[in-house]
């Protein structure tokens, strides 16, 4: 869920990600450096990068926000790097072998590289932090998710290890990619496991930066590691990064975000409003680095356990009751797309077959809702049926945590179902009391995306054992066993056929269903100062300092 509780919640991240969890300006689209790559790096200076959400955790193993892989990635590296088009490349891990039964991977790892406390990145390292993801008191709940049916890792010599799970799992190379299972130094985990959410110089990975210091509703700041020189294959040069120095700003306000970068007090600013994009564009000061999410549309999660939403006829009313074209782009100027699947057309397997398949159409809606049973209205013209008002709640999480403008969205959503007599109510929580409802199950709707590429996030999406009361992200809380068994299959295979079989009846089951309304394809939109250079975003469209430099 998309980029936003884990992260205080998988949920929040997710919803706050923009998921979270995100192609050119306008759609689709690939990644781009920054500044261009023909001019000679320079070695030193401090960039400044203002992001618009803050980590509610900086803990890697415990959040799922989004921000916190972003950010973080500068801190700690993964076994492998995977690329733009899906493969995987040598990073902490020189080599590795897959079971032919996906039910173990080894890994043959470097024996050069050291945490920035000193100590040496082995085999037993890799243990340590598997282990502590699985561990109940970690209250993990993404990377506990991506490491999925892990049953233990063996330590084969100091710099051989197997990872090993009780059933067949695809997607764990992907996973092993992300930041989220990256690696503290076990000294560190055994002396501030607690503390490591709260960032600073406890967090110790083998980055090529150091997390120095942090600075609660301001800043969070990176030196350079000196000694780093296990860069993952294909980065543009090895050893030591350019910066000296990565400030990280939070700056919630698009407005304060915007203007910082245009006075150049930031170098680099994170989620470009749509509206600003093309004054930015316009700029010949300006830089955009754009490029379309995979993973996880943004999109509403309906409740099926919660009336009015447990009847699939009020379900179907409310996701056909939606004028999505028309409210993506008065929000989103063009900059976004508008969402027909729950996954996003970059993600592998995506379902194109989907595109236009579930028009809005508020006449339908009229008679689904009259079928179930809501035909009176009342004096503001909502519907009623036994004296009682059709009303869904849809939390609002604190203004840190809601990017995107989704506030605004909600409110042109909140107008199209009321045409329909469906009244949406929208309390604002506090993160806490959010996080607690959704995943309790005691809200009618969520909202979030997730970047990811990989679609095993349909099996979080939507498989009955992704339960949130569990630590899963199902927050539709609906069993079918089609779904169960798919997504279930998907994760057991690397069949490319069967992949793309169960995971297209997956997203089109969701869909007939409605236990999603997808509204918009994320395109992460970042600008920078021509002077940045080497800049560009990974598959999850992070963007990576480690190959930057600051020009002129």
């Amino acid at each position: 869920m998309p980029r936003s509780v884990r992260r205080p919640s998988a949920l929040i991240a997710a919803a706050a990600a923009g998921t979270l969890l995100l192609a050119g300006c306008g759609s689709g689209g690939g990644s781009a450096a920054a500044g261009g790559d023909a001019a000679k790096p320079v070695e030193g200076g401090s960039l400044t990068y203002a992001v618009d959400t803050e980590p509610v955790s900086f803990d890697i193993h415990a959040s799922s926000q989004d921000i916190t892989g972003a950010i973080q990635r500068n801190v700690f590296d993964s076994l492998v790097r995977q690329d733009d088009k899906g493969e995987f490349h040598a990073w902490l891990a020189k080599t590795w072998e897959v079971a032919a039964d996906l039910k173990s991977y080894t890994f043959h790892l470097r024996d050069d590289v050291k945490f920035t406390d000193g100590t040496v990145f082995d085999a037993e390292a890799v243990k340590v932090n598997f282990d502590r993801i699985v561990a109940k008191d970690t209250k993990s709940q993404y990377a506990s998710s991506l490491i999925g049916p892990y049953t233990g890792t063996d330590v084969i010599d100091a710099h051989t290890v197997k990872v090993n799970f009780s059933e067949p799992f695809a997607p764990f190379l992907q996973a092993a990619s992300t930041p989220y299972l990256g690696f503290y130094s076990p000294a560190t985990i055994k002396e501030n496991g607690p503390k490591l959410g709260s960032g600073g110089a406890v967090d110790i990975g083998t980055g090529p930066f150091v997390f120095s210091g942090y600075t609660k509703g301001q800043s969070a700041v990176f030196t350079k590691n000196p000694a780093y020189n296990w860069a993952p294959e294909g980065s543009a040069h090895q050893g030591a990064p350019y910066l000296d120095k990565l400030t990280v700003r939070f700056l919630s306000e698009s407005s304060v975000r915007i203007g910082a970068l245009n006075s150049g007090q930031v170098q680099v600013a994170d989620a470009v409003p749509p509206a600003d994009v093309k004054t930015l564009k316009a700029d010949s000061r300006i830089q955009l680095i754009t490029k379309a999410t995979p993973g996880a549309n943004y999109g509403l999660v309906l409740n099926t356990t919660q009336a009015p939403l447990n009847d699939p006829l009020v379900r179907k009313a409310v996701q056909r009751g939606i004028d999505v074209d028309t409210d993506i782009k008065s929000v989103y100027f063009g900059v976004y797309d508008r969402a027909w699947s729950p996954i996003s057309p970059t993600t592998p397997y995506y379902d194109a077959s989907l595109e236009k398949s579930w028009p809005y159409d508020q006449a339908q809606s009229n008679s689904l809702l009259d079928q179930a049973g809501w035909t009176t209205r009342d004096a503001d013209g909502y519907r009623t049926k036994d004296g009682k008002r059709l009303t869904v709640e849809w939390p609002l999480m604190p203004a840190e945590y809601v990017r995107d403008q989704r506030d605004t969205l909600g409110t042109a959503i909140q107008a199209d179902l009321k045409k329909i007599g469906v009244e949406i109510t929208r309390p604002r929580l506090d993160i806490g009391t959010y996080i607690k409802k959704v995943y309790a199950g005691e809200e009618g709707i969520a909202d979030y995306s997730w970047a990811r590429f990989e679609p095993d996030v349909l099996r979080l999406y939507f498989n009955s054992a992704s339960d949130p009361r569990k630590g899963g992200q199902n927050a539709t809380f609906y069993k079918d066993a089609d779904l169960d068994t798919w997504t279930d299959a998907g994760k057991a295979t690397l069949d490319k056929a069967v992949r793309q079989d169960v995971y297209s009846k997956t997203q089109k089951k969701a869909i007939d269903l409605a236990l999603f309304v997808p509204l918009y394809v994320r395109t992460a939109v970042a600008g920078a100062g021509t002077d940045v250079h080497g800049l560009r975003s990974d598959p999850n469209t992070w963007l990576n300092f480690y190959d930057t430099w600051l020009g002129k």
